[in-house]
């Protein structure tokens, strides 16, 4: 059955970038298996983490959709719109990426997205894992848009501020129509002492602490020259806390 895996957390905390990190680890030690990642994130920033490029997301080939014209004549509008999406996929040899993108203009999506929530459920059943970097109001999963998730990611950098953010990502998640099995708490950009200054937040947040992710200068160096996260070598002290985190939660 196919694992469904969320990343969540508010922008700035460095949630594509464990996103971009667990998917490099999950290619490494979860050998043999196949893996789609999903951008959920308005903000789509994912591909360039991977290093893949995008020629079209799914919100800008869902507005096709809308215009009766386009759908070509006797061809179904279910079938059309599954065609559409079927160009979206982008294929690597290690990871497939579906790229959400941001409403394309005004109008109800409530068909698209309910051709979209179809589309996800039949196209995840081709792989072992379907990783999701989702965008901080857990829009898509909370209207089923994803089927489930059965290990959640709350991503927070190490900040006061930072951590009750997760605390209400956490409360959102309660609150949730769909099923979260597992959910982990993550701190990034983590100095000496850091964790344990923020030993009473986060235990106000209920979330359980899976591991963090100290700042290193080579993320820094990576994002500066523009260079893919994907591409951080082994000994980075990112990847080897990515690398910790992946095994506890996928034991």
């Amino acid at each position: 059955m196919t694992k469904y895996v969320a990343v969540a957390g508010k922008g700035g905390v460095g949630k594509t970038t464990f996103t971009a990190l667990l998917l490099r680890q999950m290619v490494k030690g979860l050998q043999s298996k196949s893996i789609l990642a999903v951008d959920a994130d308005p903000n789509a920033n994912l591909n360039e983490a991977l290093g893949l490029e995008v020629t079209a997301t799914i919100s800008e080939l869902l507005e096709d959709t809308k215009n009766p014209k386009a759908v070509p004549t006797g061809m179904p509008k279910d079938v059309f719109v599954e065609y559409k999406l079927q160009q979206s996929l982008i294929e690597s040899q290690d990871i497939d990426l579906l790229v959400m993108g941001g409403p394309q203009g005004p109008g109800c999506y409530c068909y698209p997205n309910d051709l979209l929530r179809k589309y996800l459920e039949t196209l995840g059943d081709n792989y072992d894992y379907v990783t999701v970097d989702t965008e901080a109001g857990l829009e898509h999963i909370s209207r089923r848009t994803i089927p489930r998730v059965d290990v959640m990611f709350v991503i927070s950098d190490s900040s006061a501020r930072g951590i009750r953010s997760a605390g209400r990502v956490h409360d959102l998640i309660k609150g949730l129509r769909s099923a979260v099995d597992e959910v982990y708490l993550v701190v990034t950009k983590t100095t000496e002492g850091s964790l344990d200054s923020l030993s009473g937040e986060i235990e106000k947040t209920g979330l359980q602490l899976i591991g963090d992710i100290p700042l290193d200068p080579m993320v820094v160096t990576h994002d500066l020259e523009g260079r893919p996260l994907y591409t951080l070598p082994d000994d980075s002290l990112a990847v080897q806390a990515v690398e910790k985190i992946m095994k506890k939660a996928f034991k």
